[in-house]
């Protein structure tokens, strides 16, 4: 059937996709205009893309509905990056169309056609700003040659090939748009990864087979993240003191899009039985989290509204004694039982507190500081791993409040909080946009219990706006940036708004950096340095920088940053 696409071949065309993008994830690393060595696109938008695959290659009977909800499901929670939520956008809006018009269990070109621009038109709603040279505009260049293919071709192998032609042209004409790919001698790097998304389901539409294992293509991809409450081992809580003995965990995949009284049917049952209840809804997926002593009736619950994926159960009794076996020397010494009887009450049963704070971190250090200024739960994270919206939703869940602001720290995961602050049902979550550690440290100092949720977004915004940041690292190619001729191993200090310095030597892109960040209203210069950096090194730099500002407070800290030989901030 060349005019016609059957849902096991949607299901396969969606494997082969996600194979052909992991294949060639470090090639559109590679593109990445700013030659760091943390370049992540092609990462970003692969973990995106698995997230989905292995929910989709889980599926034994695809019919359209099944294969297009899993699509949508596992990208969306798995978004990672920019590019990686804007893919699981483009994805979202596709299967929304290819499951509303195919009752027939087939889809045709006419629905392909508008497929692709209904997951143009999703995308580009999901972006505050957005910028043509990027993969936004390599996809509207395709959904436009499709809508005008799909009036004359029947064929769907014949028209997607001519709208891929299309869109190899499209992309081609990047570096015209914007002119840092141009300087850079790159494509859109995004683009490059949507490209190859489309090539790899090709190969299966035109009847080429490929033996996908998506278990082969499994990343390590969850970044370490742990609740500030819960980074030591709770050595002071008796297993007595455990009322629900079993963490359930589950997601309930429906034939329709659950209402608002069904998700609060299952959440008041799940009240019945347990506690520690987390229950929210994405249109036919209900994701759900609850400690209860029989989970054989929450998932039987759960059943009876649809079937069931992500199943784990954890029995927290037992994980209990395998800690206090494994580090009872390590709690003896530094959480004494008689010290620590008063704080033995569970966090489920503590009222809820009016703000709680999420914050994604880049080391140890900055961890701590981050803990010190009173942030409740540390995403680890940052641009050498940008956490999934589902490591941002998981997070919201841990906060016992009723407004949890959430600080990204990073450009490139605003998109993913924003997310998850659309799933995240049960409370209020504020993204206040920062975009690098110090404008997240500076929010949090500003942050005034006094104040309502909203006049504490405005100071925190306004507060992470003063600052300005740069990060220290190196070059993994040579390239030419903002008029800078750039060699492999060059030393480049990165701005808010660009390039700072190009060096060879560590210190003086310092100097240089710092020099152009001072002004008139500068107060203090603080000094971050990585986990490759020695202490003495990172003294003996505070020194030549507090010489050379005498007038201003220049602080060092650990912040223990991977890639980064330091953070700067001056405010």
């Amino acid at each position: 059937m060349g005019n016609q696409i059957d849902a096991k071949k949607l299901q396969d065309a969606f494997l082969a996709a996600a194979n052909n993008l992991n294949v060639n994830k470090e090639y559109i690393n590679e593109l990445n205009v700013f030659p760091v060595p943390d370049g992540d696109t092609g990462t970003n938008m692969t973990m995106t893309i698995m997230s989905a695959a292995k929910e989709v290659a889980a599926i034994t009977d695809p019919t359209i509905e099944n294969v297009a909800k899993a699509m949508a499901s596992g990208s969306l929670r798995g978004a990672r990056g920019n590019s990686g939520v804007i893919l699981s956008q483009l994805i979202r809006g596709f299967t929304k169309e290819i499951r509303e018009n195919s009752e027939s269990g087939y889809i045709d070109g006419l629905t392909l056609a508008r497929a692709f621009n209904r997951a143009v038109e999703t995308a580009y709603k999901a972006v505050m700003k957005p910028k043509e040279g990027t993969i936004l505009t390599v996809a509207k260049g395709m959904a436009d040659r499709i809508t005008e293919v799909s009036v004359s071709e029947e064929d769907i192998v014949k028209m997607l090939s001519d709208v891929i032609a299309y869109g190899d042209e499209v992309l081609a004409k990047t570096p015209e748009m914007l002119p840092v790919l141009k300087e850079a001698g790159v494509v859109d790097s995004g683009g490059q990864g949507l490209m190859t998304v489309v090539k790899g389901a090709l190969s299966i539409v035109k009847g080429e087979k490929l033996d996908i294992n998506v278990k082969d293509l499994e990343l390590d991809v969850n970044p370490a993240a742990a609740p500030v409450s819960e980074r030591k081992s709770r050595g002071d809580i008796s297993t007595a003191e455990i009322k629900f003995g079993y963490c359930t965990e589950f997601m309930v995949n429906g034939d329709h899009e659950f209402t608002d009284e069904e998700v609060d049917g299952l959440r008041d049952w799940l009240n019945g039985v347990g506690d520690s209840i987390v229950c929210f809804s994405d249109e036919n997926v209900i994701k759900v989290h609850v400690h209860t002593n029989h989970p054989g009736d929450a998932f039987e619950k759960g059943l009876s509204m649809g079937y069931l994926s992500k199943m784990k159960v954890d029995n927290m009794r037992l994980e209990h004694n395998e800690v206090l076996i494994k580090d009872a020397s390590k709690i003896a010494a530094e959480e004494a039982p008689s010290k620590k009887d008063d704080k033995a009450e569970a966090v489920s049963n503590e009222p809820m507190k009016d703000f709680g704070f999420i914050s994604v971190s880049a080391g140890a250090g900055l961890t701590e500081i981050f803990k010190g200024v009173g942030v409740d739960y540390v995403i680890e994270g940052g641009q050498t791993m940008n956490p999934s919206t589902e490591d941002i939703i998981n997070a919201c869940e841990k906060v016992n409040a009723k407004t949890v602001f959430v600080l990204p720290n990073n450009k490139n995961i605003i998109l993913a909080a924003n997310q998850a602050k659309a799933i995240v049902e049960d409370k209020t979550i504020m993204v206040v946009p920062t975009k690098t550690i110090p404008q997240g440290i500076s929010a949090m100092i500003s942050f005034s219990p006094d104040m309502t949720a909203a006049e504490n977004f405005e100071a925190m915004k306004d507060a992470s706006e003063y600052v300005s940041s740069a990060e220290i690292t190196y070059a993994v190619r040579n390239t030419t940036i903002d008029g800078h001729a750039i060699e492999e191993n060059d030393i480049m200090a990165l701005g808010d708004e660009g390039l700072l310095s190009v060096q060879k030597d560590i210190g003086k892109a310092v100097e240089e950096a710092v020099s152009k960040m001072v002004n008139s209203e500068s107060e203090i210069i603080t000094i971050y340095y990585g986990l490759d950096v020695k202490e003495e090194d990172a003294e003996k730099l505070a020194g030549v920088i507090r010489k050379k500002y005498p007038s201003l407070e220049t602080e060092l800290q650990f912040g223990g940053q991977p890639i980064y030989y330091y953070f700067l901030s001056v405010e």
